[in-house]
């Protein structure tokens, strides 16, 4: 269910604005969709597993907590990150 070190270090390089960036709000996005993804399948074929879900659903509100903070200071780059992850709005 996690992900792995290697796929992590492969978000950040994607997502990342600089050298040293691995804190900037589009690499967290980055993290947690993969990781609400990952959850996503999980819930699929384990549906009362319900400990799951409530950590699925506060990686959500994370994630749009992200995403609303990122609309405020930049809406151009919370387009971008939305379009490159296929997020709804």
């Amino acid at each position: 269910m996690a992900i792995t070190k290697e796929k992590k270090e492969e978000i950040v390089n994607a997502f990342r604005k600089n050298e040293t960036d691995t804190g900037s709000p589009e690499v967290q996005i980055a993290i947690l969709t993969t990781r609400i993804n990952n959850l996503t399948e999980h819930m699929r074929s384990n549906k009362k597993d319900y400990s799951t879900r409530r950590g699925l659903l506060g990686m959500v509100s994370r994630r749009r907590r992200l995403l609303d903070y990122l609309r405020t200071i930049n809406p151009d780059r919370y387009l971008d990150i939305i379009e490159k992850l296929n997020i709804r709005k």
